[in-house]
């Protein structure tokens, strides 16, 4: 039974909400005193604090109106870099600022405005590990652009240099030690979205080499070695099925799988030891994660004995331990150090606020409609079942949902909904089988795995039949509004964040870096595949819509842009649709917590009254 709306500031979901994060931390690999930190602990938008590694003291040191999620903080600790952009339309100019803090310098003054491919743990931007060369992939004019920037005597800027172009879509690139040799990840190739490293001599622009791993195959891209005479690019590979590290010398050719055999599930790099010795790697098995040390002298792999929970990032840190940022479905996402021989809990770095606890989350499995075996998280309320029901999906859709410190799913909880949220096909850590079935007709697999879950939660006796009710942002919005017009008799309304509601015009208003993304997964323009597009859009199921629909959208979204939806719009209300739209003047996602917790209590009224009460 749904519970009285708590809509009091002091509400314990408010209080979640408002809790300081712990977004993101860097280390400088030569001056390991320095570090920063990506929170919101001063304020209620996020912003980048300088962090005295030694005592754990952070100021901030970025005041942007909106706020800002990525930065790259220079090798030597003298430079932060980001995208300056406008309202949260994620186009702009990579900027600089000084340590200690100060204007903004602008990196590229004679470029037009640019986007970056921000997805990327490279946030668009690579620095060398002697911190003298800069690279970086943008997108503007309808290409994707492969610059290099020189910083010479006393850090002085030089110009960008041009050293590869193309139509097709390129991700973030990365750096050897002394900047000699970048390497891209490209699709001019395969256009799809199946990867090759290129890499190009960076004083000459001439091609050194490329890495293909066989028909099909897809690879991606964390590091150069950190040693000054190493020109090995750790790297990983789909090959096998699953995403497994390698490392490739494009100056030799020679390409090195790294012996695995005994660990399951897909294993992603996230660190290189600073004396070149040793790799912080990540296993991803059923969206549970586990740490691992791989000696490269050796070949011996360690497993890690380290708290459970969700390691959204981590490296190696001074005086052999493992730096890392740490949450659990419990605890908001704080900074942590532990052993790094052991993997234990040694201390906590930076702490997060004390919040009203919530329920814990627990992975659970089930059958797709055609037989596929889905995994997906599951919070309850106390009390017995059946629940009215949110039904999640997660952004991406190259994504996967592992457990986390989500204010939103408690603030369901508190007020009597049980919570699911689940791994659709098209995720990733899943396997590569998995990730692209959806590839060249996104929107279906995954609304049938949407109708299993469904029906496995009622049969579980969690949900209630008639009062499941859909969410997600982004392509979790995208879903949202596709499930209701597709099957229209299953939900009692739907709710969607910075949502997909036509896939044409949703390419005609993106930004070039997402038109490339987009033709990727359809492997075409809407040009060259409309039929697919208009298939795999919610705008040619509106007239089956049964169930309200609320969506909340930012004016300033350049991935999911305001018009495809306003005519979603003018198309409900023609047919006499129960719609309603809460716009923000943001982007692709406000930053703000004050909007996170008006757009949570909308739904929260929305909700009530799709169901009746």
């Amino acid at each position: 039974m749904l519970k009285k709306p708590l809509l009091e500031e002091s509400a314990p979901w408010k209080r979640r909400f408002r809790a300081s994060v712990l977004l993101d931390a860097q280390v400088a690999r030569e001056n390991p005193t320095r570090g920063i930190v990506v929170s919101n602990k001063a304020s209620h938008v996020f912003q980048v604090y300088s962090w005295d590694v030694s005592t754990n003291a952070i100021v901030q040191l970025t005041h942007k109106p909106g706020g800002l999620f990525h930065v790259v903080l220079s090798p030597d600790g003298k430079f932060l870099y980001y995208l300056d952009d406008q309202g949260g339309d994620e186009t702009g100019h990579f900027v600089r600022i000084p340590y200690e803090g100060g204007a903004p310098v602008d990196l590229t003054p004679h470029l037009p405005p640019y986007v970056v491919s921000q997805e990327s743990v490279l946030y668009g931007l690579t620095i060398s590990g002697s911190s003298r060369v800069l690279g970086g992939v943008v997108a503007h004019s309808g290409d994707f652009y492969l610059y290099c920037i020189d910083v010479g005597r006393e850090d002085a800027i030089g110009e960008p240099r041009l050293l590869y172009s193309s139509p097709k879509l390129a991700m973030s690139p990365v750096l050897s030690y002394d900047g000699e040799v970048v390497v891209i990840a490209v699709t001019e190739r395969t256009g799809t979205l199946q990867y090759t490293l290129l890499a190009v001599d960076v004083r000459s622009g001439e091609c050194l080499g490329e890495l293909e791993d066989g028909p099909g195959a897809s690879l991606d891209l964390l590091a150069f070695s950190p040693l000054a005479d190493d020109l090995r690019v750790l790297a990983t590979s789909d090959r096998s099925g699953n995403m497994r590290p390698l490392l490739w010398n494009p100056r030799t050719g020679e390409c090195h799988y790294l012996s695995l055999d005994d660990v399951e599930g897909e294993i992603r790099p996230l660190d290189w030891s600073a004396d070149g010795k040793r790799l912080l790697l990540c296993q991803f098995r059923q969206a549970v994660q586990r740490l691992y040390i791989y000696d490269l002298e050796s070949g011996e792999v360690r497993a890690l004995h380290h708290p459970s929970g969700t390691y959204t990032q981590a490296q190696f840190g001074p005086e052999n331990t493992i730096v890392a940022t740490w949450q659990n479905a419990k605890h908001a996402s704080c900074l942590i150090e532990l052993d790094g021989e052991t993997g234990q809990l040694k201390r906590t770095l930076i702490s997060t606020d004390t919040i009203p606890e919530g329920q814990p989350w627990r992975s659970f499995t089930f059958s797709s409609t055609d037989g596929q075996e889905i995994q997906g998280w599951l919070c309850v309320p106390e009390g017995e079942g059946p629940f009215p029901t949110i039904l999640e999906t997660h952004g991406g859709p190259n994504a996967v949902t592992v457990e986390r410190f989500d204010a939103a799913c408690q603030a369901w909880v508190d007020h009597g909904f049980a919570f699911a949220s689940i791994n659709y096909r098209g995720s990733t850590t899943f396997g590569k089988q998995f990730l692209e079935q959806i590839w060249g007709n996104p929107g279906d697999l995954e609304v049938e795995d949407m109708v299993g879950a469904r029906q496995w939660l009622v049969d579980q006796g969690i949900a209630r039949p008639d009062q499941v009710l859909l969410t997600g942002r982004s392509y979790g919005g995208y879903l949202t509004l596709q499930a209701l017009g597709k099957y229209p008799g299953l939900w009692a309304g739907g709710m969607g964040g910075v949502a997909v509601a036509d896939r044409a015009l949703q390419y005609q208003y993106s930004s070039d870096k997402h038109k490339g993304y987009i033709a990727g997964l359809f492997g075409g323009t809407p040009d060259e595949k409309l039929d697919q597009y208009r298939k795999s859009s919610p705008t040619t199921y509106v007239e089956h819509v049964t169930a309200p629909v609320l969506l909340i959208q930012g004016r300033n979204d350049t991935r999911c842009p305001a018009r495809q939806v306003e005519v979603y719009e003018e198309q409900m209300r023609a047919l006499g649709k129960h719609i309603e739209i809460l716009w923000f003047d943001a982007g692709h996602g406000s930053p703000s917590v004050d909007d996170r917790i008006a757009s949570q209590e909308r739904m929260l009224r929305f909700a009530y009254q799709a169901l009746g009460q």
